[in-house]
């Protein structure tokens, strides 16, 4: 009658062990880091609104025209610069000259910033756009992943991919698309995959 194992059994089943958890481990970080990202994200919302609103008041002062307050009123959430980085779409592209910003800003919270506001609005009233990279330059810098998006109006800020039906957000916010609408996505409850 056999009382327990031999050195060899637990040895095999140690490995088995070992194997599972090197196998499993990457996807749960990676599932950690994502969800840590989209909170940020998410409380970022409530941030943006108190600064559109002191935009907003600037102009009502009549001082201050859109583009010159709301630059006047970024300034404030403004520690220092940063030289640009390499920021990639979701599915791994280099993003379009539309979406490739220059000038990075810290703000108080360690995040990254870009405002590239556009010479003349379009038919839309949209001036310009916003990239906000919530745990600033470490990576993985991917829109959708750690870096997120508004479009700025005269009257609103809009997170990208709000204007799209849901299905084509969750289609974008995957490995085959850009990402950006991840920015709308997550606010709305999508999950990642």
């Amino acid at each position: 009658m056999k009382k327990g194992f031999t050195i060899i059994e637990v040895s095999i089943l140690f490995v088995i062990f070992m194997i599972v958890a090197i196998l499993v481990a990457p996807l749960s970080l990676d599932d950690t880091i994502q969800a840590r990202n989209t909170s940020r994200w998410r409380n970022v919302q409530s941030d943006f609104n108190n600064i559109f609103y002191s935009v907003r008041t600037k102009m009502e002062d009549g001082q201050q025209d859109f583009k010159t307050a709301f630059f006047s009123v970024m300034d404030n959430e403004v520690t220092g610069s940063l030289k640009p980085y390499k920021i990639t779409f979701f599915n791994g592209d280099d993003p379009s000259e539309a979406y490739t910003f220059k000038d990075y800003k810290t703000s108080f919270s360690k995040a990254v910033f870009s405002v590239k506001m556009f010479d003349e609005p379009d038919e839309n009233n949209l001036q310009g756009y916003l990239m906000y990279d919530v745990n600033g330059a470490s990576r993985p810098n991917v829109w959708g992943k750690d870096v997120f998006g508004f479009n700025i109006y005269p009257d609103k800020l809009e997170p990208f991919g709000q204007d799209k039906a849901f299905s084509e957000q969750r289609a974008d916010c995957s490995k085959n698309g850009t990402g950006l609408s991840c920015s709308n996505y997550y606010l709305m409850g999508g999950n990642f995959d």
